[in-house]
Parts: structure tokens; sequence; C-alpha cells
């Protein structure tokens, strides 16, 4: 039996007469009536009765028709929904992001974009660049928001943001009172990093804008988020420089100084697999460049 034979059946139960079945089916009278008889052979039971008084449904075509209908609407049901996925309205998006989102709107962003697509199930998860990376290449995750573009072939990206970094201090650090810090005088202090291992490349570039001035960090500590390393850092237990976001954190007894050297900026990119459908992840994207984003 195929779908045919049902949606021929279906005008035919509606019209009862099959020149405006056919014409409703734009086919010719002659397969309308091949289908018919098709499907009436395939069921093993009439399902019209037809006379000279015109068509009407037997009863076994009455008792059809219900379950008929049914699979036909399932099964336009299900076409819709196909094309509402393709085209990137209906679905799921798993999200990865950094700590540092959070402080660039990304509350805001998931709202607009739940408001415009309600359909669509976003899924987050806080991870830190690198395991995003592994989740990515795993297809654990659709999209990720991370503080680094190098990248696997595998992967693309594209710039979100850029902001500066900042001096990460106790409130107890003499620097704390001053209104902005020099790198030079961090250079003896015990230094709590990002961890090397959750985010190779951020490490490496604090650890080469210590280099560029003058000192390698005397790394004391590592996180593998970046409020575990400002939580650190508010116990005292060292300095750090950290993107300006988490001078928003609020978290207590650690203190923000900009720096006197004027260094590249922190950045954070979105990057998703080169392979794969975009369609839910390109109307994310596009959502959050109606928004006004936090800098």
């Amino acid at each position: 039996m195929e779908f045919r034979h049902l949606r021929c059946f279906a005008a035919l139960a509606e019209e009862l007469h099959f020149g405006r079945a056919a014409q409703r089916l734009a086919i010719s009278q002659p397969p309308l009536s091949v289908a018919i008889q098709q499907l009436e052979a395939l069921v093993g039971a009439r399902l019209f009765e037809r006379d000279s008084k015109g068509v009407r449904l037997t009863p076994a075509g009455t008792a059809f028709r219900t379950s008929a209908l049914g699979l036909l609407e399932r099964a336009e049901a299900a076409c819709a929904l196909a094309r509402e996925v393709q085209a990137g309205e209906r679905g799921r998006l798993r999200l990865g992001f950094v700590g540092s989102t959070l402080q660039h709107g990304l509350a805001d962003w998931l709202q607009a974009f739940a408001k415009a697509h309600p359909r669509v199930e976003v899924v987050v998860v806080e991870l830190n660049s690198q395991d995003q990376i592994e989740a990515l290449l795993k297809e654990e995750l659709d999209l990720g928001l991370v503080h680094t573009d190098r990248l696997p072939p595998a992967l693309d990206c594209q710039p979100l943001y850029r902001e500066p970094f900042m001096a990460c201090l106790p409130a107890s650090h003499p620097g704390a009172r001053r209104r902005q810090v020099s790198l030079e005088s961090l250079a003896d202090q015990p230094f709590i990093l990002f961890s090397r291992k959750g985010s190779p490349d951020y490490h490496a570039r604090i650890v080469e804008i210590c280099r560029q001035h003058g000192f390698y960090p005397r790394l004391q500590h590592e996180g593998r988020h970046w409020l575990s390393v400002v939580s650190l850092v508010a116990q005292g237990l060292g300095v750090s420089i950290v993107p300006a976001a988490f001078a928003r954190a609020g978290i207590q007894g650690a203190v923000f100084k900009p720096l006197t050297e004027e260094l590249e900026p922190s950045a954070v990119f979105a990057a998703w697999r080169r392979e794969g459908d975009g369609a839910l992840r390109e109307r994310f994207l596009a959502v959050r460049s109606g928004i006004a984003v936090k800098t």
C-alpha cells in the first residue's frame, strides 16, 4: 500500500464523485479508478459502492476512512516537521559556553532566541574551551563559545566580541588601592592561571603576555573555569590576569584593575563543525546581531 492510494481514497471519500476527485488530485479518472481498485485489493474489502445512483462508502470503507485519514495527517505532520528542522525552525541546539559569556549578554541572547524560535530547544552547558572543542569534534555539541580561534581543521569559527584584560587582585593586595596596575609590579607575585589542560591556547597567551613584559609568571594554582581562578584570587592565594567581564561577576574579595600596558584584547569565538546542517546555528547567531550585547 502506498500513500498515493490513501490520497486517492481520501479524495473520493470526500467528493463521492470520480470526476471531482480526479480533478482535485490533478489526474484523470482512469488512474484514479485503478488506484481505488488496487487499494481495495490490498485491503481485501470493497470500500465504495458504484452504481447508477453514484458513489457511496461501504461500511468497510467508512471504517477504513478514519484510520486512512489519520495516516495521511501523520505523514503530512512528519513532512512538515522535517521541513521545519531543515529550515532551522524546529529542533534541538546543544550549546557550549565559557563563563565570560554570561557577563556579555548570553542570558539575553538565549531569551531572545527562545522568543523568536519557540519550537527550538536550546540545551546549554558550561565547559572550558578545550572541552568544547573535543565535544564539537565528537558531535556532542552543535555550537561552542570559546576563547580561541586555533581550532582543528574540522571546525570553523567566527569572532563574537573582544574585551581588555585586567589585573585580578585580592582585596588586601597593595595594588587594589591603585587606579591602574602594571604587569611589572606583578612579576614577583604568585599567579593563578587558567588550566593549561582546560585551555592550552589561553594559558599560553597569559604566559606570553608576561614573558613579553620581562618575566615568567610564578604559577601557584590553576583553575578549569575562570570563576575558579577569580575565587582563588579572592581567597588571597595569588594574582591573575583575566578578561574584563569578570569584574562584573561580583565575587567578594577580588578586585579588578586596568593594566597600564596596552595588550591585545581577549576574544571569544563561536565555533562549530564544518560539516553538517547549520540552519539552527545560523539562526541562533543571527539573533545575537539583533540584541544589545553587553561589553
